[in-house]
């Protein structure tokens, strides 16, 4: 789609002919019809900062070597942005009407292009002009919507080793692209640890409340800034709701920043209980705030690349981006080739390490909504807590329910009454009164003192109705406890624990719920008319507060997408291994808005416990702050590569991690997980910070990956990185990844790796196994690398017999102080 046309010299008076006539028939459409309009991000010739090598008369090179840091701020710097958005608004001025187009974004950092409100029709003339490298129409991004330091073993593992929590992350800045955040919030506080100083490296500025006035940084936060160009042009942006500043307007940006880089110790106290003690991974690690999310809509790219280029800009380490496309892009050919994917590409390049959720797809394959081999891309786990509770009936039947609640008094049973029964006006059952959403349908005389009974219906699923609505029923009415049963639900439906004030219990078991129903018919005697005449069922409801730890964890959870990972449209297997990582991401208590409304069961409150693999990628960006303090100077493709070499494919007892999976009859079951759905396997932040060999990639690596991948046209590689395809792999797979993925394996195939020792000396020996489909070989068997030293080893793949599905194994490096090092290896067999 996208074409590469002479060079348009904005600088110049003359405008060849084609533009002349093009420009001819835009006149004729008048003035711009904003309702035909979308947003495009147009790409154009010439270098962006990042990496301009000089040429333009008047104007010094910018650009940087592999993971250098960008000094914005130079002289040389601002003045070739100035020069490109110069460019930018010549080339819209040249073309169109003023009036009829509006520019909300220049990008000259990172990619070099601009975001436009213009029409098709004016697209299309824009693809065309000389100097025009691609036009890709705006897509939509969305949300890939504490126990887990102690689970990691961050406290005694970790932390020590950086000085403790009070100084684990100092100095490392990690920004998230997200829904803005709540700067009140203890989790973010400056005066809980001792406080922060000022921080040179990072330039980044803090906006002020519209209506307080007030700064929203205070040196734990040390950049806020929101992005909705787009979301205002497209009309989807409405400031009472959305928040025209940093603030988080649904929760979610606040929740994950806590996660990776929250205050230590911070209670999480809701209705009178305490629930333990929050911490984020990289306690004292500071935080950048880019919004670009929100409330209802979630999000377009045009501001999400703004807020990525500006975060780069200002000199974040790290970024963390709990988001993802709606789809895999259609506007491009393949998954690696888009503005969103090139953005990150050149954030890599500037030394950014990048996490990115990998969606909430799951459990079935090609779900992934984070393709590119420069991200580290995070699957979400389930830790070792579950809250558990029950229901205890009259007849002796225990069933078994979530709730995180009390218990109803102790020794002691409570008449059951259900909602239907206890309507004050047999007409109101128009509003559906058995969700319990509403206490003023329902008779408080017969529900003071009882156990309420109500019905989990579509709205629940939809967000209309909440469990915290139903617990407050209950609590206005007097009711002693409440359960909700769930009689049917669409498949996939996730059911998490709430907690609540009042003793309250969700049975999610559609055969607990009807042996509930049973009980109450036959305990529940009516007159002619079906009137209750007397209510005998009774109950009680266990403690829920407390949490099980189960050694089978981790697994991976049931909504976190799954590979293989895919490079096109078409969703063609790519030679890559996506997800990277797994890390918690199921039930995660953190920080919350309390104007957040993402989740209708939080509403209000200032701790939230959510799951999504959007809670696992700021797990991931936390411990590779820690990985970066400890190892400044490292890539960030070291980082990654010390994150995935040493993680763990066992769960606690010591036996294969399994994953979360549906059995035939869409229940719950457990299946032995595979790298399609761990990656490398699950972050073990200890080992990480040590891990003895890495697999290091950079800016020229993944291009020559880029320029490798089949059907890949060499322009758009061009159009999109404004670099030639100098150089090829040979294969995909030979990319230095720590994995191997060999999608179509046809014959003998033999991939190379290199290793850089980031140790003292040691010698490793070099084994491998893989499923019996294929066979699979080494070489040389062992090696010895000094500190610093890069060797190189084989690994040939062939295929014994071909099944048509994949096989899986690993190559291990075994060291002789100690490390280990392993990766997964991943092979479809074919025929010819």
């Amino acid at each position: 789609m996208s074409r590469s046309l002479k060079r348009l010299d904005l600088l110049s008076a003359e405008m060849p002919a084609p533009m002349t006539v093009g420009l001819v028939v835009f006149l004729l459409l008048g003035v711009l019809d904003f309702g035909k309009a979308e947003i495009y991000i147009v790409t154009i010739e010439g270098e962006p900062v990042i990496s301009y090598r000089g040429g333009v008369n008047g104007f010094e090179a910018t650009a940087l070597e592999d993971d250098e840091k960008l000094d914005v701020a130079s002289e040389s710097v601002t003045s070739y942005a100035r020069h490109l958005e110069t460019k930018h608004d010549m080339l819209l001025g040249l073309l169109f009407d003023r009036g009829t187009y509006k520019k909300i974004y220049s990008y000259h950092h990172l990619i070099n292009g601009f975001a436009v409100h213009i029409s098709p029709e004016q697209a299309e003339i824009l693809r065309q002009a000389p100097g025009v490298k691609s036009v890709v129409r705006d897509w939509k991004v969305k949300r890939l919507t504490t126990h887990t330091p102690q689970f990691l073993g961050l406290p005694t593992g970790v932390w020590p080793t950086g000085g403790g929590f009070d100084r684990a992350g100092e100095d490392i800045v990690i920004g998230f692209v997200d829904s803005g955040i709540y700067p009140h919030h203890p989790s973010f506080a400056n005066h809980i640890t001792e406080p922060y100083g000022p921080l040179p490296k990072y330039r980044g500025k803090c906006e002020k409340d519209p209506e307080t006035k007030r700064n929203y940084c205070n040196g734990k936060i040390i950049g806020a800034q929101h992005f909705a160009g787009a979301a205002k042009a497209a009309g989807a942006f409405n400031p009472a709701i959305d928040f025209d500043s940093p603030l988080d307007g649904d929760g979610h940006g606040s929740h994950t920043a806590a996660i990776a880089a929250g205050n230590n110790g911070i209670p999480v106290r809701m209705h009178g209980f305490e629930f333990g003690k929050a911490s984020g991974m990289a306690p004292r690690a500071r935080i950048a705030v880019y919004k670009a999310l929100y409330r209802l809509f979630g999000g377009f790219i045009a501001d999400v690349v703004a807020a990525i280029e500006q975060a780069v800009r200002d000199g974040v380490d790290i970024l963390n981006l709990s988001v993802g496309p709606n789809s895999p892009p259609a506007t491009t050919k393949t998954t690696f080739l888009n503005p969103f994917d090139a953005t990150l590409l050149s954030a890599v390049k500037a030394g950014v390490f990048v996490a990115q959720a990998a969606g909430n797809g799951g459990p079935f394959p090609k779900t992934l909504l984070s393709y590119s081999p420069w991200i580290a891309s995070v699957a979400a786990a389930v830790d070792d807590r579950r809250y558990k509770n029950h229901l205890t009936l009259g007849n002796g039947k225990l069933l078994s329910c979530i709730g995180l609640s009390p218990s109803t008094h102790p020794n002691r049973t409570f008449t059951m009454v259900a909602a239907n029964d206890v309507l004050l006006d047999s007409s109101v059952a128009k509003y559906n009164p058995s969700d319990c959403q509403r206490p003023e349908l329902l008779n408080k005389n017969l529900v003071q003192g009882n156990i309420l009974l109500c019905g989990y219906s579509f709205n629940f699923v939809t967000g209309t109705s909440s469990i915290k609505r139903v617990a407050e029923t209950a609590r206005s009415l007097g009711a002693s406890g409440f359960v909700l049963a769930v009689e049917n639900a669409p498949s996939g439906t996730k059911f998490d624990p709430v907690p609540v004030r009042v003793p309250g219990v969700l049975i999610t078991d559609v055969k607990d719920s009807m042996e509930l129903i049973n009980y109450y018919n036959i305990s529940t005697s009516r007159d002619w008319t079906g009137r209750v005449k007397s209510f005998k069922a009774v109950g009680s409801i266990g403690d829920g507060l407390r949490p099980i730890l189960q050694k089978s964890a981790p697994q991976v959870a049931l909504f976190s997408a799954r590979g293989p990972n895919i490079k096109d449209f078409s969703f063609q297997d790519a030679d890559l291994l996506k997800p990277d990582i797994l890390a918690p991401g199921s039930l995660i208590w953190a920080a919350w808005a309390p104007n957040g409304t993402d989740e209708a069961n939080y509403i209000g409150e200032g701790f939230a416990m959510i799951s999504g693999t959007s809670m696992a990628a700021p797990h991931i960006a936390g411990i590779a702050a820690l990985v970066k303090q400890k190892h400044p100077h490292w890539s960030p493709a070291a980082i990654k590569s010390a994150l995935m070499t040493t993680s763990s494919t066992v769960n606690r007892a010591e036996r294969p991690l399994q994953a979360q999976q549906y059995s035939g009859s869409e229940t719950l079951t457990l299946v032995q997980a595979t790298p399609f759905d761990y990656g490398s396997g699950h972050v073990d932040p200890r080992a990480a910070l040590d891990p003895g060999l890495v697999f290091d990639a950079g800016y020229e690596d993944y291009l020559g990956f880029l320029c490798t991948v089949p059907g890949i046209d060499p322009h758009e590689i061009k159009n999109f990185t404004n670099s030639a395809c100098n150089y090829s792999l040979g294969n995909p797979s030979n990319l230095n990844m720590p994995s191997i993925t060999i999608s179509h394996l046809v014959g003998t195939r033999t991939i190379s790796r290199s290793v850089t020792n980031v140790a003292e000396e040691e010698t490793y020996v070099i084994t491998a196994r893989m499923a019996p489909e294929i066979a699979i070989e080494t070489n040389p068997p062992a090696m010895t690398l000094r500190p610093g030293a890069t060797r190189k080893f084989t690994v040939t793949l062939t295929p014994r017999t071909v099944t048509g599905q994949y096989s899986f194994g690993e190559v291990l490096l075994k060291g002789s102080r100690g490390h280990k090092v392993r990766i997964p290896v991943v092979a479809l067999g074919c025929h010819r």
